[in-house]
């Protein structure tokens, strides 16, 4: 099995000396091609700064982020857009849809940026837009869509390249539980079907029985892991367990 991401020690420091708050300490951990992880824990635990270290958004303290291959901790800041073009895709909470452009084009944007050629862009567009449920809509504008259909069109956007790894930052946190539920199945079916590497930040144990591992971060360590198992619905009773266990706070 293909490594993708490999974690190796690290912490992350903010503030100044005598004044640091140490947000995550010596974590360590390994995401191979085809994985679908959530990462979860209460708020201010490390975990969407975990995130952004290993989507190269912000730069740890210490210890070595692996990508694809790649040490990041390594390559230069001109770099890093290029890397996170080619091998990185993002869902944000808030979709992130520019408004004065229709859905195709939002989704084809990371094509168009990299100089596709307009059938190339138009055939892929229509094939991940399929995925996600969107083929009928991709001649609207953000405002005429629901905020379901804005994040599956981000969720497709994120994909549209191909990318080494997707991450997820609270991808269900502004939808309602059918919207989310939609969201969720089509990331799903993509992580089965095209394995796709998936690493999603959430505060919700239903959201988080959609993958297939669930690593609970606290005070700036890795607690625990759960794997899957047999059943969606078992999983999620082992994740209400283990919340339990910590005393239930998200």
């Amino acid at each position: 099995m293909k490594e993708i991401l490999k974690i190796k020690n690290i912490s992350k420091d903010y503030g100044i000396k005598g004044f640091k708050t140490n947000v995550l300490k010596n974590i360590s951990l390994t995401v191979n091609e085809g994985d679908f992880i959530a990462i979860m824990g209460p708020s201010g635990a490390g975990k969407t700064t975990l995130l952004n270290l290993m989507s190269t958004l912000d730069k740890q303290t210490s210890g070595e982020i692996i990508l694809d291959g790649i040490n990041i901790s390594k390559v230069k800041n001109n770099e890093l857009s290029k890397l996170r073009r080619e091998k990185i895709g993002f869902i944000f909470q808030d979709y992130n849809l520019l408004d004065n452009m229709k859905l195709m084009d939002n989704i084809a944007l990371p094509l168009a940026l990299g100089k596709k050629k307009s059938k190339e862009i138009e055939a892929k567009v229509f094939s991940i837009a399929k995925k996600f449920g969107l083929e009928n809509h991709l001649d609207k504008y953000p405002y005429q869509l629901s905020g379901g259909q804005k994040q599956r069109g981000a969720a497709a956007r994120s994909l549209i390249t191909n990318p080494t790894v997707i991450f997820a930052d609270e991808p269900t946190g502004a939808l309602d539980s059918k919207s989310a539920y939609e969201l969720l199945e089509s990331l799903e079916k993509i992580n089965r079907e095209n394995n796709a590497t998936i690493i999603m930040i959430t505060h919700d144990p239903l959201t988080a029985s959609y993958s297939n591992e669930v690593y609970m971060i606290n005070d700036g360590n890795i607690k625990c892991k759960l794997n899957k198992g047999n059943s969606r619905k078992e999983f999620y009773g082992k994740i209400m367990d283990m919340l339990a266990s910590m005393g239930g706070e998200m």
